[in-house]
């Protein structure tokens, strides 16, 4: 049976806020990666695992949005994204609907053309837009580069996704599983914990605070209640870059950061399936995002 396996790794590349965690959590039908409408959202690569025991296993490569850089952080997160279109057997790219091919796609263009591997073209959010424009921008992107496939989907209704893993298994070669069949992702539990609580802030906040945010897990222990009850105690620092900052993550009367963790704990309790007393902090640290020492300090590493 080993030998009809495929097995490969897969890259999904685009540019900042095109839906790439929304499809990734959506293909392996668990949320793995945080999303949120704001751009630069994923900041590291996250790898997530879909297997299938009559077909093989598809290991996903989320990647930070593919974008010009402002900052150290930023560079890293280029730097990452570009990087895995080395490393895989098939590249995903993900594109909104339109005509318009714009700097950041001509710029990802460019990159595709210095590999041989296939590339999958997904125009996402197809829900948005006629039916009858969508053949006008397959055609359009048709133009530009030559796809082994192009699909039209909408991660965020989980149209068509099915059609993007057949296709997928087509181009992957043949292999035994690089995962056991039950694993889901390679991130620690403490960095999606960790990921989680950024979400919830990114969700929360004004447009100034969310790129300059980080959140680093002190404490994660479990204990049991006196009735027995499973209890994971959280303590995690959310990291801003200005005093103002910290003002506004914390909100009136700290309602904002209670907010915050609220919401965060209800989806950590339904990762860790138990009940969860979360503390949160808030903490300065001047322009982290140009720090080599506070980016690495705060997991984004860059040999990674």
């Amino acid at each position: 049976m080993e030998e009809h396996l495929k097995s490969g790794f897969v890259t999904i590349i685009g540019r900042p806020n095109v839906g790439k965690s929304t499809l990734m959590n959506h293909l392996i039908g668990q949320k793995i990666a945080i999303t949120s409408n704001k751009p630069q959202t994923t900041r590291n690569r996250i790898q997530t695992v879909y297997t299938d025991m009559e077909r093989g296993q598809i290991v996903f490569v989320d990647t930070p949005g593919i974008h010009q850089a402002k900052n150290k952080l930023g560079e890293y997160m280029v730097n990452v994204a570009e990087g895995t279109l080395k490393d895989v057997d098939v590249i995903l790219w993900l594109v909104e609907p339109g005509n318009y091919i714009g700097a950041g796609e001509q710029h990802i263009i460019e990159q595709l053309q210095k590999t041989k591997l296939p590339v999958i073209l997904i125009i996402n959010k197809v829900d948005m837009v006629e039916k009858e424009k969508i053949l006008e921008y397959i055609d359009t992107y048709r133009k530009v580069y030559d796809f082994a496939e192009i699909i039209p989907a909408s991660a965020l209704r989980g149209h068509n996704l099915d059609d993007v893993i057949d296709t997928i298994f087509k181009y992957l070669p043949y292999g035994p599983l690089f995962f056991d069949e039950d694993m889901v992702t390679d991130q620690p539990q403490r960095q999606i914990v960790a990921e989680i609580i950024r979400e919830k802030s990114l969700h929360a906040l004004d447009e100034e605070v969310p790129h300059g945010i980080a959140v680093t897990i002190e404490r994660m222990k479990k204990r049991r209640s006196a009735s027995k009850e499973r209890i994971m105690d959280i303590d995690a620092t959310v990291i801003c870059e200005r005093e103002s900052h910290k003002g506004i993550i914390i909100g009136k009367g700290g309602e904002m950061l209670k907010k915050i963790g609220s919401n965060a704990r209800f989806e950590i309790e339904r990762l860790l399936e138990c009940k969860v007393n979360l503390k949160l902090w808030v903490k300065v640290k001047k322009d982290w995002r140009d720090s080599d020492y506070l980016i690495k300090n705060f997991g984004y590493r860059k040999d990674e």
